[in-house]
């Protein structure tokens, strides 16, 4: 079992930047893809980006705005969001696979001024 807990999430002027975090119970290094979702009112969840070792991939919204790393000694991993935007503004979710999908209970940004 691995849970996911995220944070840093808040209210942000455009332009501005965040950075979220996701802690999980179990030691990183054993789960094999670690990423970020998000889910804007009215739209479905919507990939943002995934870490597997050193291998990073972007969606195209997120590529050269947003970088997703993990400090393995806290179990952590990581997404830097700089220059957001109000399109930005959703609840930003953690998922893990290992064997099956986990899932964080969201943190919520506000892109707005």
């Amino acid at each position: 079992q691995v849970q996911l807990a995220e944070s840093g999430g808040g209210l942000v002027q455009p332009g501005g930047s965040l950075r979220l975090s996701c802690a999980a119970s179990a030691s990183i290094v054993s789960i094999v893809v670690m990423g970020w979702y998000r889910q804007a009112p009215g739209k479905q969840r919507e990939l943002v980006a995934l870490i597997s070792g050193d291998h990073t991939n972007y969606s195209d919204f997120a590529k050269g705005r947003f970088t997703i790393s993990r400090d393995n000694a806290e179990n952590t991993i990581y997404l830097q969001m700089n220059s957001l935007e109000p399109e930005d503004t959703a609840v930003y979710y953690c998922n893990a696979f290992r064997e099956r999908l986990y899932w964080g209970e969201g943190t919520q940004v506000t892109v707005s001024s």
